[in-house]
């Protein structure tokens, strides 16, 4: 079964990482935060999905 969840969280940082190339933003703007967020939750949730 597909993992809903995962996916979301992929496609929004995936999303946000091709908005901060194309604009050059530095790491202290809130989308490259929130990318960093992102994936502290991916890591988090494949560490419950093996585990």
């Amino acid at each position: 079964m597909a993992d809903l969840y995962l996916k979301a969280l992929e496609s929004e940082r995936k999303a946000l990482w091709a908005t901060c190339r194309l604009k050059g933003l530095p790491k202290t703007t809130p989308e490259r935060m929130r990318i960093a967020e992102l994936d502290r939750l991916i890591a988090e949730h494949k560490g419950k999905a093996k585990g």
